[in-house]
């Protein structure tokens, strides 16, 4: 099972990647699930709808991710593409919080910057694995055609050395096992 939980589209303002040319290469290097993570950032961004003048940087709009778009466009790649893969919809949002450990990614961006087995994220790991904690996804950040899945092999071999056995996908919002 190959799964990227972490990829950009161009509904969010720092990417340009088409989400159909997402679905498309991810189809293309043997991906079987991919979740699109668009940026959420409440306090800094303002939604579209808000009522408030949206800003631009240049030609780009600072805004959170235009949900009804956003979702029109995954159900779209759903049912062009629902026979090659599984496309999963998810947000990033500014602030992360792991409550009641319900679980963690690996992000392999950290690769992109010559950071692969940076200590602290295998303690961090180390730390959650020995607190019973199971559930962890890993993606790739992608924000363009070259990050996507990147690294993703090496993190699962991580994961591995770690104790690790399982990481995990998610289908209406429970994990789903998968061995590593």
């Amino acid at each position: 099972m190959l799964a990227d939980y972490h990829v950009h589209t161009e509904f969010s303002d720092d990417s340009v990647y088409p989400m159909e040319e997402v679905i498309q290469d991810a189809i293309d290097i043997g991906m079987n699930e991919i979740c699109i993570t668009d940026h959420v950032d409440y306090g800094i961004k303002d939604d579209w709808d808000s009522g408030r003048k949206i800003r631009y940087r240049g030609n780009d709009p600072i805004a959170n991710v235009d949900y009804p778009r956003y979702m029109t466009e995954i159900r779209k790649m759903q049912l062009l593409y629902g026979d090659k893969i599984t496309v999963r919809a998810g947000m990033e949002f500014l602030k992360i919080v792991i409550e009641d450990g319900k679980g963690i990614e690996v992000n392999t961006s950290s690769h992109r910057y010559g950071l692969k087995d940076s200590t602290p994220s295998r303690n961090i790991l180390k730390l959650y694995r020995d607190l019973g904690g199971r559930i962890i996804t890993i993606g790739s950040d992608s924000h363009s055609p070259g990050q996507l899945g990147a690294y993703i092999s090496d993190a699962r071999e991580m994961l591995k050395s770690l104790g690790f056995r399982q990481f995990c996908t998610f289908e209406r919002m429970r994990p789903v096992f998968h061995e590593l």
